[in-house]
């Protein structure tokens, strides 16, 4: 029975140079830049409304904003998604992070539409090139004694660093001098450290032939384990499909429907999801994970249900308590999944199937988004609100299926 903590032991596949940090420091700044990176993803959320009153633009050109950010990523990860498993980890992160730092700089000097596409095509580009490469090298870096940890980093920090980027954000847009620009001063700040920190990291990849080949743009799971990848297939989508809905029109959808006009609760949308996700996979680390699938899809279902019994009320208690339910079921479900796809790639191919299954993540982050988007004008927000939840609840529970499909499997191999 495959479980959410794998108790394999990854080797570092060089040895650490003279002037470098050890692998447990190393380990700690991968998950510090994942943090960050997920901190810049959400950062824009609370500003959203603020870029919309101020430079008059539709809900679709919102979502449009908000989609091309993924659609970037999804670029980035199937054409470099694997580099790093050929020319190391560190080049690629320190080219990931001098990129993100230029976004953080195009976020601070927009003053229309064009440079907020500009800079989140920016962000996109390099969050989906560092991506494959932070969780391939969190892999590489566990240590032997506390078996599992890789695992609940890599699923547990995108929820914390979203979280804390949405709530941090819609501080600084309520309560600090230039609220449309210092939250990425600072982050573009802590992304230039970033680079000086990776530079004097050990390398956990050995170069091997096959770099320009892997630029070739694809997708891929290793032989023999597509049924099991398959069978996580809805688990991934239903969350991410969550989250996109929350961090496209989660503030939308409290001031428009709940009439919260505070900037601060529209990053506490975010922030209740996102940490609910991040504190179900701490506590329930270390279960099954087809387990873990088991039990939250359903549980990610019913929060959607009350969160829509909330928008109807115009509860704003209740919203917030669907959405930490939800929120519960994300973080539970999504470490299951990742529990089962981490076991699936030996070392070499990491990437690639780390960058496979963000893919999928982020297709399910973006295409519902921009749809959700396109449909706010015709339909209306509260409609649209209803489909859509209406819809990932169908497939949350279909994924529990995939939960049980996958311990068949478990039992008979």
């Amino acid at each position: 029975m495959t479980t959410a903590a794998p108790a394999t032991r990854s080797h570092p596949q060089t040895a650490p140079t003279s002037g470098r940090i050890s692998r447990r420091a190393a380990f700690w700044t991968l998950a510090g830049i994942l943090f960050a990176f997920m901190c810049a993803a959400a950062a824009p959320s609370p500003l959203y409304v603020v870029y919309q009153a101020r430079w008059h633009f539709s809900a679709t050109t919102l979502t449009v904003v908000f989609a091309l950010y993924a659609l970037a990523l999804l670029i980035a990860l199937m054409v470099v998604g694997a580099l790093s498993d050929h020319v190391g980890r560190r080049p690629v992160l320190i080219a990931a992070l001098a990129a993100e730092a230029v976004a953080m700089a195009l976020f601070v000097v927009a003053d229309g539409v064009p440079w907020l596409l500009a800079a989140r095509a920016a962000q996109g580009l390099a969050t989906g090139a560092a991506t494959g490469a932070i969780s391939a090298g969190v892999m590489d870096l566990q240590s032997g004694r506390r078996p599992g940890l890789a695992t609940l980093v890599n699923s547990a920090g995108p929820g914390i660093g979203l979280g804390a980027g949405a709530l941090g954000s819609g501080l600084l847009v309520e309560y600090a001098p230039a609220p449309r620009t210092l939250v990425f001063v600072i982050l573009g700040v802590l992304f230039l450290i970033g680079i000086a920190a990776v530079a004097v990291m050990p390398e956990t990849a050995r170069p091997h032939p096959g770099a320009l080949a892997s630029l070739r743009p694809r997708v891929g799971v290793p032989s023999g384990t597509r049924g099991r990848f398959l069978a996580v297939v809805p688990t991934l989508v239903a969350t991410w499909a969550v989250a996109g809905l929350y961090l496209s029109l989660g503030p939308s959808l409290a001031a428009g429907i709940l009439g919260v006009r505070s900037h601060l609760i529209g990053g506490l949308v975010v922030f209740a999801l996102m940490i609910a996700t991040a504190a179900a996979s701490i506590v329930l680390g270390g279960r099954r994970s087809p387990v873990l699938m088991a039990g939250g899809s359903p549980t990610l279902a019913l929060g959607l249900g009350v969160t829509l019994i909330a928008l109807h009320a115009g509860s704003v208690p209740l919203f917030f308590v669907g959405t930490v339910i939800a929120g519960i079921g994300f973080g539970s479900a999504f470490l299951g999944a990742f529990g089962i796809l981490a076991t699936l790639a030996e070392p070499s191919r990491r990437a690639e199937l780390f960058a496979t299954v963000y893919t999928v993540n982020y297709l399910a982050f973006s295409l519902p988004a921009v749809a959700a988007g396109m449909a706010v004008s015709p339909i209306g927000l509260s409609r649209t609100a209803d489909i859509y939840a209406i819809a990932v609840i169908v497939i949350a529970l279909a994924s529990a299926l995939g939960a049980i499909m996958t311990r068949k499997t478990d039992k008979t191999s």
